[in-house]
């Protein structure tokens, strides 16, 4: 998986039973980091303003999968 591939990101917390609301940005930069199928440049995106919107994008992308 790679930052582009938000859909696929959003559903590994709910195989993980973690909650994505309650994570800070880095928290959740480094989760995606660590998992497995990831094969991304981390620093592509970060909890810095001007790079954190694929981590927004995969936040959003969970809540919608959340409310299906």
């Amino acid at each position: 998986m790679r930052w582009a591939d938000v859909n696929h990101i959003a559903i590994e917390p709910e195989q993980a039973d973690v909650n994505v609301l309650q994570l800070r940005f880095t928290a959740l930069h480094k989760w995606i980091c660590a998992l497995e199928r990831f094969d991304d440049e981390p620093n592509k995106s970060s909890a810095r303003q001007s790079s954190a919107r694929p981590l927004e994008a995969i936040q959003m992308a969970w809540i919608d999968k959340r409310e299906d």
